[in-house]
């Protein structure tokens, strides 16, 4: 696993992740782009697992970090969301030896294009708050601990995951969601960076590279969430799920991927 890489490769991690660090401001998801950057750049899954939860960390950070400077989050009352992702996201990434990954890649991308209709189709998709179905300390100590560890063990479309819940739950708007939203993904992925950090498991230089790009696109990012709102936030998160989705059941030992092989093979054979 190499710790000290050609320049030219940092500068394409950097770019990379100014372009994820964009997109995950928005959408979540950034993770599409860096984990592959990652591989490719020479890492091995494990580790481009792992340094990609330092690039994020720093990332969520940038953009909440916006948000809350802009008056976006309300710290008083999200402060239990944030510290129970956190949590959560901890526990996953101990649980990440013995997850049972074939269930999970059998129902992510089902759940992935099940966001993507809400985004699409939904009609509480809009920038005003609506009826409040659960309280925010509610949601602290039921959802978000779960989206947590889900974060911790696997992480793709947590982001989109904890805005749904904001936005069917809490009654929140799209672009306050999508705030709340960056501060339970920031809480999740440093609880699962910490796991990660003490197991020696991360490339320092290639995590840096990386999450210099993806701070300068996550301050992009939420600045573009706060101009253009759902306008932007609805259709960015109906593509970034869907190709999420396609990503990961096309990926060889998905279940779904092997039954659509298996069924194509019987078709072609018959």
């Amino acid at each position: 696993m190499p710790h000290l890489l050609p320049l030219w490769t940092l500068a394409a991690l950097g770019v990379a992740g100014l372009v994820a660090g964009f997109v995950d401001a928005i959408a979540g998801g950034g993770g599409l782009l860096t984990i592959p950057a990652l591989v490719l750049a020479g890492l091995d899954p494990v580790a481009a697992v792992a340094t990609n939860k330092l690039n994020g960390t720093i990332g969520t950070a940038s953009a909440t970090w916006v948000f809350a400077r802009l008056g976006r989050i309300d710290l008083a009352e999200m402060w239990p969301t944030a510290l129970t992702a956190g949590i959560g996201a901890i526990i996953g990434a101990l649980l990440l030896p013995i997850a049972p990954r074939s269930a999970v890649d059998a129902a992510l991308p089902l759940a992935l294009i099940a966001v993507a209709l809400y985004f699409a189709f939904s009609p509480q998709m809009s920038d005003a708050d609506r009826r409040q179905r659960l309280s925010a300390r509610g949601y602290a100590f039921s959802i978000a601990p779960v989206v947590g560890l889900y974060d911790g063990v696997f992480g793709p479309g947590a982001g989109s995951f904890y805005t749904i819940g904001f936005i069917v739950l809490l009654g929140f708007g799209v672009t306050r969601a999508t705030a709340n939203a960056r501060l339970a993904n920031f809480a999740s992925n440093l609880g699962s960076l910490a796991i990660f950090a003490v197991g020696g498991q991360i490339v320092v230089s290639a995590g840096l590279a990386m999450a210099l790009g993806q701070f300068l696109g996550s301050r992009l990012g939420a600045h573009a969430v706060l101009g253009a709102g759902v306008k932007l936030v609805r259709p960015l998160v109906v593509t970034v799920s869907c190709l999420m989705a396609l990503r990961l059941a096309a990926r060889p030992g998905n279940p779904v991927f092997d039954a659509l092989v298996r069924g194509f093979s019987a078709l072609i054979g018959g």
